[in-house]
């Protein structure tokens, strides 16, 4: 039993059961207990390695989009560059870096803003950035971003904000609970809550029972916030994460712990807690807001159509075979499809605060 696994134990006994998203809160962010709270998550030596650690490659084209799209916009003065959830700041780093190179008006003129409220996960990025340090600005909120021309990254964010889970039953939508078995174990169960039928993507009579629907107002409300900033003061945001383009059934609840799948009760605090990102809802909360949606893509064609292949060549030439071979794999990862690797899994939408053409989201020849 892990100290959690206790804590959310005695909140049941003494509360009830927990909704999902009570519990997918308390496993990441409990101040005593929480994932993210107690330990640093990223790279072979945590549970998990996000896109920016497996290569250079993948925050260099986040540094080339972000440049491009400035540029689409007028290339205003005193842009904010906005990172929501920045891990270790590896991404941050190598995307300033192309930024410098590419457009240094805006490397320098630019205010550099990280939204993180992990305090440990702050003083990682403050040595990944210690070149920089004094020019960032951390805030425990997005609300927090001053105004003015805003350019978001927000790279497997979603993923971690928690969702709500309903089970069709014979009776229709119950939702989905986590108590305690006769044994004291946590165990899911169904509580009374009942679901707002308009959001499915099919009549309910057509659902078979057993059949999981997930939602996530948590995703919804810091999607509006973030579309209403850039409506507001102008720019463009950018979300990544692994999901699907097009809302579905389905139980995506998951649990990592050493880079392998855990049973999601098995150990609160100690295993990363995450479920796929429903796009759709995304897109159409910010087309709500008043922002323009540009077109989702897959990841792999996000980055190949910025020049990661381009890149990659010019960065592994002259280089021996190992290296060369290295910076091959990374691509694979990161833009191929199948097996470990996350082209296709993962999926991009950018969002404006006014209609405009980003490569690689829009025909810019149309």
């Amino acid at each position: 039993m892990t100290p959690l696994t206790e804590k959310i134990v005695n909140l049941i006994q003494q509360s009830g059961p927990l909704r999902v998203s009570d519990y997918f809160a308390l496993c990441l962010s409990d101040p005593d207990h929480g994932y993210y709270q107690t330990r640093e998550p990223f790279g072979q030596a945590g549970d998990f390695v996000t896109a920016p650690e497996i290569s250079q490659l993948f925050g260099e084209m986040i540094g080339v989009f972000l440049v491009q799209t400035w540029h689409a916009q007028g290339s205003p003065a005193d842009t904010r560059i906005v990172e929501i959830g920045p891990g270790r700041g590896t991404l941050m780093s190598d995307a300033l870096r192309v930024i410098a190179r590419l457009a240094p008006d805006l490397y320098s003129d630019a205010t550099i803003h990280m939204v993180e409220t992990s305090e440990q996960l702050r003083g990682v990025q403050r040595q990944t950035l210690v070149r920089i340090k004094q020019r960032i600005s951390w805030h425990a909120a997005f609300e927090e971003i001053p105004a003015g021309f805003t350019l978001v990254v927000a790279n497997e964010l979603f993923d971690a904000l928690p969702i709500q889970q309903f089970v069709k039953t014979p009776q229709g939508f119950r939702e989905r609970m986590v108590g305690l078995d006769e044994t004291g174990a946590l165990i899911f169960g169904l509580g009374p809550g009942t679901l707002d039928t308009s959001v499915l993507p099919i009549e309910e009579a057509r659902v078979p029972d057993g059949e999981i629907f997930e939602t996530s107002p948590a995703r919804t409300a810091v999607m509006q916030t973030v579309a209403e900033k850039i409506v507001r003061d102008g720019g463009t945001a950018l979300a990544i994460d692994y999901g699907h383009l097009v809302t579905g059934f389905g139980d995506t609840l998951q649990a990592v712990y050493q880079h392998e799948f855990d049973p999601p009760l098995l150990r609160p605090g100690e295993a990363d807690l995450t479920s796929h990102v429903d796009f759709q809802v995304l897109a159409e909360t910010a087309r709500a807001a008043g922002a323009h949606v540009h077109r989702p893509l897959t990841q792999g064609d996000f980055l190949v159509g910025l020049g990661i292949l381009e890149r990659a060549g010019a960065l592994g030439n002259g280089r021996d075979s190992l290296t060369q071979a290295t910076i091959s794999d990374a691509v694979n990862r990161l833009a191929g499809e199948g097996q470990g690797r996350m082209g296709a899994l993962f999926k991009v939408l950018a969002v404006s605060g006014k209609p405009v053409k980003l490569a690689p989201f829009d025909n810019l020849s149309a």
